[in-house]
């Protein structure tokens, strides 16, 4: 076989999912973020959510194992992602002192802010929640170059609110996967007047002198619709609130998976069992629906694949996010562009 034939032969293997090393939806391998429109990121951290299982720094590899197969054309918004902007894996944030969490913040925000610095917006897959905190301080507020140097929108899927401040730190970790959405508040990341929270639920941790503990979002800002709320609204009304909530402002969509039901997304850490989650028609529904908004960026959090099972399913519907989020990104870049 001359080189020639070799080539060929390569290219006629690339479209099959078992075919070569495997990378996000089967994008080329490139670290360079100026070369890119959209960095497919992985951020293997686990450090920050001490009080369950620490496995979610294997997701990065479980979903670019899944990825290759994922078809590359959005049904719904009738767009080929990939072949309207030029979308690379930029690899996994480098994370020496992996077990050190307020290193790992430190070594996220300077790998993001490389991004930002040449209007790379980043797609990324965790890792636990606290990735969230150092990624928006990359790309949102004073200096970046994403959101226009301003704090930007952030549309919140969790079954939990992350923005804890009745205690300094989890568990010894500073900024945590508990604080992480009031830190970027009150250092002026995230503007939370323009910011939403989506599909909380479960049992309160407590209640003293008859009041639920945590509303801490409510003080923060931000506005919460709960599982049970968008039940009653419905996904329609729902999209119209997150619309008119955004508005015109850059925003930022991080996906925790453990806000889908437990039955859908079993390989997460803190599950919520007893109370039912989002299907995945609702969370895919609700995401198509942000089509026009000015999405900077987005990540998937939380999964934890030695907790899946055999076929898989949980790495597989984290795919399915990366892939709605991604698709939202290069729309906003080509509404940017045709403007």
């Amino acid at each position: 076989m001359d080189q020639a034939e070799f080539e060929s032969a390569k290219k006629e293997s690339e479209s099959w999912y078992w075919w070569g090393v495997p990378t996000f939806f089967r994008c080329p391998w490139k670290e360079d973020p100026a070369d890119c429109d959209i960095a497919l990121v992985g951020v293997p951290h686990s450090a920050g959510n001490g009080s369950t299982e620490r496995d979610q720094h294997l997701g990065p590899r479980a979903v670019r194992d899944v990825s290759g197969y994922y078809r590359r054309a959005h049904g719904v918004h009738n767009f080929a992602p990939f072949e309207e902007s030029l979308i690379h894996d930029l690899g996994d944030v480098p994370l020496p002192e992996a077990m050190n969490n307020e290193a790992c913040m430190r070594h996220i925000e300077a790998f993001y802010k490389r991004l930002d610095a040449v209007g790379t917006r980043p797609v990324s897959v965790g890792g636990d929640h606290s990735i969230t905190g150092p990624i928006l301080k990359a790309i949102a507020g004073s200096g970046s170059r994403l959101s226009g140097g301003k704090p930007c929108a952030m549309i919140h899927f969790d079954a939990h609110t992350d923005s804890y401040e009745n205690m300094p730190h989890w568990l010894g970790v500073e900024r945590s996967a508990a604080h992480w959405a009031a830190y970027t508040v009150r250092e002026e990341a995230v503007d939370s007047s323009h910011s939403i929270q989506l599909g909380m639920r479960g049992h309160p941790s407590s209640i003293i002198h008859g009041k639920v503990v945590g509303n801490a979002s409510k003080s923060l800002g931000y506005q919460m619709l709960t599982m049970e709320k968008i039940e009653d609204l419905g996904i329609e009304k729902t999209i119209e609130i997150i619309r008119q909530r955004v508005g015109d402002t850059p925003v930022y969509i991080t996906f925790d998976l453990d806000c889908l039901d437990s039955a859908i997304a079993p390989g997460v850490s803190n599950l919520e069992p007893g109370f039912e989650g989002m299907s995945i028609r609702q969370a895919t529904k609700i995401l198509q629906g942000l089509k026009g908004l000015n999405v900077i960026g987005g990540d998937v959090a939380c999964l934890m694949p030695t907790k899946d099972n055999p076929n898989k399913i949980t790495s597989q519907v984290a795919m399915v996010m990366m892939f709605e989020l991604l698709s939202l990104v290069s729309l906003s870049i080509k509404d940017a562009t045709d403007a």
